[in-house]
């Protein structure tokens, strides 16, 4: 069902550390908006898709989601690099140091840990489909703010990237609950 190739989708090759934007853009990795619920919200709710089409589109989606949880990893991973402790504890992640050391764990900008109630599946395609809309329009608002927070064209590249494929996973779910509200409801 998956193929992995041994590349990103979009390139990642951050020159400078930035601690404070890593602390930032972990939201996006463990965060209630961000790519790790975002993938298993679509992965956990295609089972009950009605037909093929709703079952591909979310198995698609929820694929791609993992991928950009790979690409996020990989932007903190180059904004942390030779970070020394001194400069860990300053940011304020000597907590997360403490527990994880520089290993990714997901939690959001604040440090609180990923939770499954960060998604739902009802078992109703279209519920499931409104909450993943809203759950596209959250992300892409979350990458706009993270834009707004850095001017290091090396970051701002593949947030713009990330940002625009909500638009597009948002208008992929948006045509296919116009098709199960015209279908489902006759």
């Amino acid at each position: 069902m998956f193929s992995y190739q041994k590349r990103l989708q979009y390139p990642i090759n951050i020159k400078s550390k930035n601690i404070e934007m890593a602390k930032l853009l972990v939201t996006q990795y463990g965060g209630s908006n961000g790519e790790l619920s975002a993938a298993l919200r679509y992965l956990n709710q295609r089972y009950t898709m009605p037909d093929d089409r709703g079952k591909a589109l979310l198995t698609d989606i929820g694929t791609e989601e993992l991928a950009h949880v790979e690409m996020i990893s990989t932007m903190i991973y180059q904004l942390l690099k030779d970070a020394t402790v001194e400069e860990i504890k300053a940011a304020g992640l000597d907590p997360h140091y403490a527990e994880h050391k520089r290993a990714l764990y997901p939690t959001d900008a604040n440090g609180v840990p990923f939770t499954v109630a960060y998604f739902a599946t009802t078992g109703d395609p279209l519920a499931d489909l409104s909450e993943d809309m809203a759950a596209e329009e959250k992300a892409r608002a979350v990458y706009e703010n993270l834009i707004d927070l850095t001017d290091d064209e090396d970051i701002r590249g593949p947030l713009l990237w990330l940002r625009q494929r909500e638009i597009v996973h948002f208008a992929r779910f948006k045509e296919l609950y116009d098709m199960y509200k015209k279908e489902l409801k006759k």
